[in-house]
C-alpha cells in the first residue's frame, strides 16, 4: 500500500498522497465501489485515470472513508456524507486527497516545460514578479496553476476565470507557502496556500 506522504496541516485538516504502484487489478480488488462508480471506472478509456480514480478510493480508506461516504453535487465538487470538506486530484502516478472541517483544495501537477507555452491564459498580476529566464520559472508556474486549481476547486463557482478572478502572491520555491486572493464579482476572499515539490511533481492545496 503505498501511502506516499501524509501532511497533517492543521488540527482540522489533514493531506494524503499516493503513489500509484500498483495494477488496475490490484487497485480494483479490495474496494467495495458503489454501481455507478464502477459504471464509471469501467467507462474509462484509460488505464492510467482508472488507476487514478481507484488510488483515491484507497486515499479515502486511509481517512476512514469508503466509496460510499463520498458523494458529487452538479458541480461536480466531491462532499463527504459525515460534513467534513474534501477535495481531490491525481496526475499520472500521484493521487491526493484532503479532508478538513472547512472548505479546501487541492492539485497536483506534473512540471513540464510546455506550461510556459499557456502561461498568459492564466497568469497575470503574476508577471510581475516572475522571471521568465530564471531556472526555477517552470516551478513556478506549476505552483502558480496548482494554486489557482485548488482555489477553483475550493470556490466551485462556474464562470470563474485562472487569469482574471485568482492571484498568488510573490514567493520562492523553498518557501512552501504564499498567500492568494480570489476577486470576484466585487468581493475578495484570502486564502492560505502551501506547496511542494517530489519526484518531477508539484502539489499545491489551499485553505481558508
Amino acid at each position: 500500500m503505498p501511502l506516499y506522504k501524509t501532511i497533517d496541516v492543521n488540527s482540522q485538516t489533514t493531506v494524503k498522497i499516493w503513489k500509484i504502484e500498483e495494477s488496475y487489478n490490484e487497485l480494483l480488488k479490495p474496494l467495495d465501489l458503489k454501481p455507478n462508480s464502477l459504471e464509471r471506472v469501467l467507462g474509462m478509456k484509460s488505464e492510467l485515470h482508472q488507476r487514478g480514480f481507484l488510488s483515491v478510493r484507497h486515499l479515502l480508506r486511509e481517512f476512514g472513508y469508503t466509496d460510499q461516504d463520498l458523494f458529487y453535487d452538479e458541480h461536480g465538487k466531491p462532499h463527504l456524507k459525515d460534513g467534513k470538506c474534501i477535495s481531490i486530484t491525481h496526475s499520472f502516478i500521484f493521487s491526493g486527497v484532503i479532508v478538513s472541517d472547512k472548505e479546501v483544495g487541492i492539485d497536483i501537477e506534473k512540471q513540464r516545460e510546455k506550461i510556459s507555452i499557456i502561461a498568459k491564459k492564466f497568469v497575470d498580476y503574476e508577471f510581475n514578479y516572475l522571471e521568465t529566464h530564471a531556472e526555477d520559472y517552470i516551478n513556478k508556474l506549476t505552483v502558480i496553476w496548482g494554486i489557482k486549481e485548488s482555489l477553483y476547486k475550493l470556490f466551485a463557482t462556474p464562470g470563474m476565470l485562472f487569469k482574471d478572478h485568482f492571484l498568488v502572491i510573490p514567493f520562492m520555491i523553498n518557501d512552501g507557502n504564499t498567500v492568494a486572493w480570489i476577486d470576484y464579482n466585487n468581493k475578495k476572499y484570502r486564502y492560505n496556500t502551501a506547496f511542494l515539490e517530489f519526484e518531477g511533481f508539484t502539489c499545491a492545496y489551499v485553505v481558508p
